[in-house]
């Protein structure tokens, strides 16, 4: 059964991103054995930095989500990357093709906004995710800040096409 989806661009206080991002949270808890299994994550999936989201709704309801933010490795510097972060569907709703169309919507929202490379971090037990990514194109690479000591981290990125 093909699901009829519509994409918004909104950002990072949205309720229906928020709501999403506490969903994926339980979600990665289950995944995990717990909260306290994922500690060290929990800083660096903040919504603070968060400023472009895109949420896909089944008529008014809210059914996944994607965002990305710019990745500063030093204050006060431009590096044309951007991170990939928070991209969920709801159980019910995988499948369908709903996250490859919600991060096909996020790249183009990045490649917009002048990024030349998107980056993100997942891990072993996200099968599924990870599967979506490298079908994307995204390739493994050495785990980035803040990353680097966690080996259970997996990182990926992308050269967005027509940049270099």
């Amino acid at each position: 059964m093909k699901k009829d989806i519509r994409y918004i661009n909104t950002d990072g206080n949205d309720k229906d991103f928020i709501i999403l991002c506490r969903e994926l949270d339980q979600f990665l808890n289950q995944l995990v054995g717990g909260e306290n299994n994922r500690a060290e994550y929990i800083p660096y999936n903040q919504l603070d930095d968060i400023h472009d989201v895109v949420l896909a709704y089944d008529r008014q309801f809210p059914v996944g989500c994607a965002s990305f933010k710019q990745y500063i490795r030093e204050k006060n510097q431009n590096n044309h990357i951007a991170e990939v972060k928070r991209v969920f569907v709801r159980e019910q709703y995988r499948g369908f093709g709903i996250s490859k169309e919600l991060m096909n919507n996020l790249e183009i929202q990045a490649i917009k906004q002048g990024y030349k490379k998107l980056i993100l971090e997942s891990g072993e037990p996200l099968i599924a995710a990870m599967n979506l990514y490298k079908k994307l194109g995204y390739q493994v690479i050495s785990n980035y800040e803040p990353y680097v000591d966690m080996p259970e981290s997996i990182c990926m990125e992308k050269i967005m096409d027509g940049c270099s």
